[in-house]
């Protein structure tokens, strides 16, 4: 849910619980948005995280850590040096805003100071901002004077808060009341609760739309209905309610599921939610949950695309291929004309543009006209007929051979876009991704300075069934990585005239049975690019039986000895 005053002051209240006294051990930035905070509590090493995304901002404790980008940038910088080996001595929100503020104690072998990291919350708008004694020391996003004459955010400005919203606080509740009656005072319809909600919702700083219905789901079911709260004939009236709820509400925060997936997280129980030991842990999950599969998402997205980009330029190439192809077909024609006018030549008047002549070739007898270039005399003709033979010939023992390798790179690009369609996570494209570098088409990401270089161990797809090891690769790499590691004995499977996993049955020398081998080719047939249709064939044979050819692309291979199975394609979890 949106990041509102209720749930930030509660999440203030626990990070002070959690961290006061600690101390800031390493500051990292993963990206233009995000840094990371390692603090030593005293008791454990947590890890803070301050994000400034304008959908998924927040200030909460993680158990992940993104790796941090290849060179820190300038506020990074900045943060170490002030901030290294502070310590934390309050986080509160400020007033009933958006904003989480952290002082810290910083002191150094020359000066001793208080600082303030002033945590803005707010959508699109949301920033970082050091500063001391009221001064901008720093901030992650900076507007310059001819910006905003309002708000200048530059290092040595003095730090105002934004501007306030035309909304009321949660304790002006004579304001409340006056709104409220105002409000009914012009309705001509009933009101539900629907409409009281996004009532508190535009009026009251604060309040996200979530909150507001918990609100008035609240009063409603205290009065017994809606008619009972706009009336007043409640033990405690709304504007009262509102303020009550929103300062002495215990948090008790949860996650709102839908199947395994985290939809929301609240600081109060809800409906299909799951009770979290803490609000941060509660943000966490559904915040990685959300940023992970919006970077399988945006990722999946840039690959395909590069790939399907590539195709395009290999389709164009191979059109182009073909109509020279199709233009060499003519080569006997010239050589025809060529002939006929080495026979003929006594019969070629000089400075002849045309000449009809028997066509000795023709089972008809029928003739042919043949132009002729009126400034070469008739022998000169004839040889630029064979010299035009000569060239078409050629250019069809030079462009068959690269019409069969240009339509092979096409076939592998094929494979490529297929392995991105199928991948299920972020782990099938890590390979994916470095085919494309290697392919060229793709920059490989700089190294971070200093940094130990990653080495890529993605596991390949296991499964398990009738007491066997079953193997599935993500990619054409780990396809040709799982087929050198299988034994000669293992079952390899693969989709005929489909892009496909290889799928491998380990039989460790033991008999595969038919349950089995229709788990594995269900499977396979799964991970292809025929996973919609129905009875798709599926070879498979020993491994021993699958040849790799030397030089050939990735993922390709040729086999025999195989038998077919026609299956429907089944999701391993089935």
């Amino acid at each position: 849910m949106p990041q509102d005053a209720f749930h930030i002051r509660r999440l203030a209240e626990e990070l002070h619980r959690l961290l006061c006294h600690g101390k800031i051990n390493r500051i990292s930035q993963a990206n233009k948005d995000e840094l990371t905070f390692i603090i030593y509590t005293g008791k454990s090493t947590v890890k803070l995280i301050l994000s400034t995304n304008a959908s998924n901002a927040r200030v909460c404790l993680s158990e992940t850590e993104k790796d941090p980008a290849p060179v820190a940038p300038n506020f990074c910088m900045l943060l170490r040096k002030h901030l290294l080996g502070a310590e934390i001595l309050a986080i509160r929100q400020y007033d009933f805003e958006r904003i989480i503020e952290i002082d810290l104690h910083c002191v150094t072998d020359f000066s001793e100071s208080v600082r303030t990291l002033h945590c803005e919350l707010m959508g699109k708008y949301s920033n970082l901002v050091l500063t001391e004694k009221g001064v901008i020391v720093g901030a992650l996003k900076t507007s310059a004077l001819e910006d905003n004459s309002r708000r200048v955010l530059l290092a040595g400005a003095k730090y105002l808060y934004p501007a306030p919203q035309d909304k009321l606080t949660v304790t002006d509740r004579a304001g409340l009341r006056s709104r409220l009656q105002t409000f009914l005072s012009l309705r001509t319809e009933n009101v539900d609760e629907e409409t009281l909600s996004f009532f508190l919702f535009e009026n009251v700083a604060g309040l996200a739309l979530p909150t507001a219905r918990e609100i008035v789901r609240r009063v409603v079911e205290t009065a017994g209905s809606v008619h009972a709260v706009l009336t007043s004939a409640t033990p405690l009236p709304l504007w009262d309610f509102v303020d009550d709820f929103f300062q002495n509400e215990p948090c008790r925060p949860c996650l709102k599921m839908k199947g395994k997936t985290a939809e929301d997280f609240f600081a109060f129980p809800v409906e299909n939610g799951v009770e979290m030991p803490s609000l941060c842990k509660a943000e966490d999950e559904f915040y990685t949950g959300k940023e992970t599969k919006k970077g399988f998402e945006d990722k999946k997205r840039k690959l395909e695309n590069t790939a399907r980009g590539l195709k395009k330029k290999q389709a164009k190439k191979l059109q182009d291929t073909l109509e020279r192809l199709k233009e060499s077909e003519k080569a006997d024609d010239y050589r025809v004309k060529g002939e006929l006018l080495t026979a003929n030549l006594y019969r070629i008047e000089k400075g002849a543009t045309m000449v009809e002549l028997e066509n000795w070739y023709s089972l008809n007898g029928e003739t042919i006209k043949i132009a002729l270039d009126a400034t070469l005399p008739p022998s000169k003709n004839a040889q630029r007929y064979f010299k035009t033979y000569n060239k078409h010939k050629r250019a069809k023992e030079i462009l068959t051979p690269i019409l069969k390798k240009e339509e092979e790179e096409i076939e592998y690009t094929d494979s490529v876009i297929a392995t991105i369609s199928l991948a299920d996570s972020i782990d099938d494209l890590k390979e994916i991704e470095t085919e494309l570098i290697e392919m060229g088409l793709l920059r490989a990401p700089k190294e971070r300075v200093g940094g130990k270089k990653k080495e890529l161990a993605v596991p390949f797809r296991e499964y398990s069934h009738g007491g066997m090891r079953i193997l599935a690769g993500r990619n054409n790499l780990q396809n040709d990585r799982l087929l050198r590691q299988a034994s000669p004995d293992d079952v390899w499977l693969h989709t005929q005239k489909y892009h496909s996993s290889h799928v491998i049955i380990a039989t460790e020398g033991k008999s595969v049975s038919e349950e089995t081998l229709l788990f594995a080719a269900e499977l396979c047939a799964y991970y292809s690019d025929g996973r919609d249709g129905d009875k798709i064939p599926v070879d498979y044979c020993l491994r021993k039986h699958v040849k790799k050819p030397s030089k050939s692309k990735a993922g390709f291979v040729i086999y025999t000895d195989y038998k077919t199975l026609l299956v429907t394609p089944k999701r391993p979890s089935d």
